[in-house]
């Protein structure tokens, strides 16, 4: 007999974030809260980033009317795995974050 995928790998969940797009701010929020995030005792892990601060600088030019305007991912559901990658993806010094950043999550546990 076949021994079942682990229940939390990224492959298995259809409701895990494929990328998360993020900005420098909202990435030191989520390492900030990342142990606290990896304590918790459940397979997939709810991310929540609505209540960090995000810049208020410069209005930025209206976008093109055909294409929509991208905002950051403040709410968004991972496996333990995929929680594990973004934060070495984000810890890693030549990523590039803003003025914002797609961090690719498809080839994580």
């Amino acid at each position: 007999m076949l021994a079942p995928a682990p229940a939390g790998a990224a492959e298995d969940c259809g409701i895990c974030a494929r990328s998360v797009l993020t900005n420098a701010t909202l990435a030191a929020c989520f390492l900030d809260q990342y142990s606290g995030l990896a304590r918790r005792d459940a397979g997939l892990v709810a991310v929540d980033l609505s209540g960090c601060e995000t810049p208020r600088g410069v209005v930025e030019a209206l976008p093109e009317p055909t294409r929509a305007a991208e905002e950051p991912d403040l709410r968004f559901i991972l496996s333990r795995g995929q929680l594990a990658c973004l934060r070495q993806k984000l810890e890693a010094p030549d990523m590039p974050l803003d003025p914002l950043a797609r961090i690719d999550l498809e080839g994580c546990p």
